[in-house]
Parts: C-alpha cells; sequence; structure tokens
C-alpha cells in the first residue's frame, strides 16, 4: 500500500473525466501515471484494446456515470459483488475497477517489457460482466475514519509493546519519504472529492506505509514465537481496515452521487 492502486486512479480520475471536471488528456495522463502505457480489452461494440481516452467514452454511451474500487484479498472481497468469474480475476489482481451505471468492470493485467535498465510496464485493463448489486464490506467515510484511527492507536500500542521497528523513528521517516514523493508527484485524490475522503484516503495510506515497515525491517524486538504471532495479529486487522478505508474514500464520489449531495 506504499503507493496508490492503479485502480484507485482509475476510479478517481475517471469520475472526475465523467463529471466533466478534467479534460479527457489530463484524465489520462493521471491515470497512466509513471506506467508506459494503458489499454482497455473487451469493451462492448470493440474488436480489439483501444486507448484509455476511446475506453472512457465508451464507458459513457453505455451508460457509465461513476467508478467503484475493489481492494480485494483471500477472504475478503472488498468491494466485489460477482459473479465468481470477475471476483477470481480481481482477487488475483488485488483490485478492480466496479462501473455505476452499466454492469461492467475492469481487472487490471500488469506487464513488464524492455532490457535491464529500460524495462517500461504497460497495463490492459480487462473489461467484463459484473452482477449489478452492493459492493461487499464497504463502510462509509465517517466508519472508515473511525475504524482506521481505532485500527491505528490498538496496533501502535501491540508493535511498541513488541519493539516492532514499524513503531517507531523508522517507521516515521517511511512516511515522510512517502509524503514528499507524494507532494512532488500526484494530488492525493482527483477534483470533485469530498476533503473527507482525502483525509481518509491520506490516513489509509499513512497506515499502509507503517505497516510495511513494520513486516520489511524484520521481527525487531519481537523474537519469541508467540511475540511474532501477535504482531501479526495486530497487523492483520489494521491491514484489513487499510484497504477499507481506501476503498470508501474512492468511491466517495459515487457514494455522494447516488445521495444526491453533488
Amino acid at each position: 500500500m506504499l503507493s496508490e492502486p492503479r485502480s484507485g486512479r482509475l476510479a478517481a480520475w475517471g469520475n472526475a473525466l465523467l463529471a466533466g471536471l478534467v479534460s479527457p488528456d489530463d484524465a489520462v495522463l493521471a491515470i497512466v501515471g509513471e506506467d508506459a502505457v494503458h489499454r482497455v480489452e473487451g469493451l462492448p461494440g470493440e474488436s480489439g484494446p483501444v486507448g484509455l481516452t476511446l475506453a472512457l467514452g465508451r464507458l459513457r454511451a453505455l451508460g457509465v456515470t461513476g467508478l467503484r474500487v475493489a481492494l480485494p484479498a483471500p477472504g475478503h472481497p472488498l468491494g466485489l459483488s460477482g459473479p465468481p468469474d470477475f471476483n477470481a480475476r480481481a482477487l488475483d489482481a488485488e483490485e478492480a475497477v466496479v462501473c455505476h451505471g452499466a454492469a461492467l468492470g475492469l481487472v487490471p493485467e500488469v506487464y513488464e517489457a524492455g532490457p535491464d535498465g529500460d524495462v517500461h510496464v504497460e497495463v490492459v485493463w480487462h473489461c467484463l460482466a459484473v452482477r449489478e448489486a452492493p459492493p461487499a464490506d464497504v463502510p462509509s467515510l465517517g466508519e472508515a475514519e473511525r475504524e482506521l484511527a481505532e485500527a491505528l492507536r490498538e496496533a501502535t500500542e501491540v508493535l511498541s509493546r513488541l519493539d516492532v521497528a514499524g513503531s517507531g523513528p523508522v517507521a516515521e521517516a517511511a512516511v515522510d519519504a512517502y509524503r514528499a514523493r507524494a507532494e512532488r508527484g500526484r494530488e492525493v485524490l482527483a477534483p470533485g472529492y469530498p476533503p473527507r475522503a482525502v483525509r481518509v484516503l491520506e490516513l489509509a495510506q499513512r497506515v499502509g506505509v507503517l505497516i510495511s515497515v513494520a513486516y520489511e525491517n524484520g521481527h525487531g524486538g519481537a523474537v519469541s514465537a508467540s511475540e511474532i504471532s501477535a504482531r501479526a495479529l495486530a497487523l492483520r486487522p489494521v491491514e484489513r481496515t487499510a484497504r477499507r478505508a481506501q476503498v470508501a474514500a474512492y468511491n466517495a464520489f459515487v457514494e455522494e452521487r447516488e445521495r444526491g449531495v453533488r
């Protein structure tokens, strides 16, 4: 969770484009990010892969009015609604975008090409049928913010007690470095998102950094099997809560539209 998921960029900037808040060129540039190119295949009415600009226009013509994010993990189909084929592909990719207004979803497949030292990334989004049903286990922004603050507080106490690296200065330095990269390279969310969504996403990403640092820096002082197990038990629910918060933030644009806020 050190960087934003590709599904998050596609949903956020796709939503801004669908709402007329950004130009197609700006939306595509933000979605592609540091990748070389994104294409979409399997779109109704298209015989082969097409570029993002054409794909987003086609989705609008098909009735799509918004895009939601799914970030599933084993045993946790977060943001998914079926059918099994789409869920399986999304679980394998660990992310997906689900369209609002048309029964379609998009799952990324990432390819690396080029020689050593000059590798570039290409992404193909597979467009598939989805079931029109409420997405699984997605909280409201308010719920996500409260859950994340509580989970972070509890996990920090456990990690500090176990002397895990993710709870101290190393983690804070990583968070600061991440924030600096983020500020240089991108906006947290696309135009049109409510401030609370930005706040929740920033907190979820900060928690993601702490979790990554805790995992990557060994066991710290947690040397016994029981202490290692306690650390894992502390991190697992926080990681799950952070993913739920990310999804709530990215989906806030569509949720507000459904409630008639915008």
